[in-house]
């Protein structure tokens, strides 16, 4: 408990470099519970930020955890092409209700070298008519790459939005062979 009365969760995290810039990964003993995307100093500082606030504890630096261990072999097997889905425990406490439902839709039924549209997302959850919340619902992923946010597109064949990027978002579904590599 904290001063405060509120359960602490302890969390650790490192910052992995990757194709796509570095990536923050946060850990709880529940799994993985964030990701963070373009984490240089500033944004991984008020990533960590907002993290303590939510945990209640202020997380810690610590690349050798082995709450850490298999999420960076996963996220580096990803990154070399070496991995298709990761099997990881996540923890789910950085979000809730809808968004819970979408994203974990998401993390289970659109595999690899797949996408879907925001509005199919919304009926496989029994919203058919919630298509912009489940676009909501992929800007709040606390847990973008491992649950797969970037395979959301548009039903008109856009790319849609995304939290990471365009650019961050072409580069993930050309790494999955849904779009074609950059010529640059």
């Amino acid at each position: 408990m904290d001063s405060h009365g509120q359960a602490e969760q302890q969390a650790v995290w490192t910052v992995v470099g990757t194709d796509i810039g570095p990536l923050l990964l946060a850990a709880t003993r529940e799994g993985l519970v964030n990701v963070v995307f373009h984490a240089a100093d500033a944004v991984r500082d008020r990533a960590l930020g907002r993290l303590a606030s939510r945990l209640g504890g202020r997380p810690v630096e610590a690349p050798g955890s082995p709450l850490l261990a298999e999420a960076i072999s996963q996220v580096e097997a990803y990154f070399a092409g070496r991995r298709r889905a990761f099997e990881l425990p996540l923890d789910w406490s950085l979000i809730s209700g809808f968004n819970r439902q979408v994203l974990r839709e998401l993390a289970a039924g659109v595999p690899y070298g797949a996408v879907v549209g925001y509005g199919d997302l919304a009926r496989r959850v029994g919203q058919p008519g919630a298509a912009q919340a489940v676009g909501m619902a992929m800007g709040a992923n606390p847990l973008p790459v491992v649950v797969p946010c970037h395979r959301v597109v548009e039903s008109d064949g856009g790319i849609g939005g995304f939290g990471g990027g365009l650019e961050t978002k072409r580069k993930l579904l050309a790494l999955e062979g849904v779009l074609p590599e950059p010529l640059f």
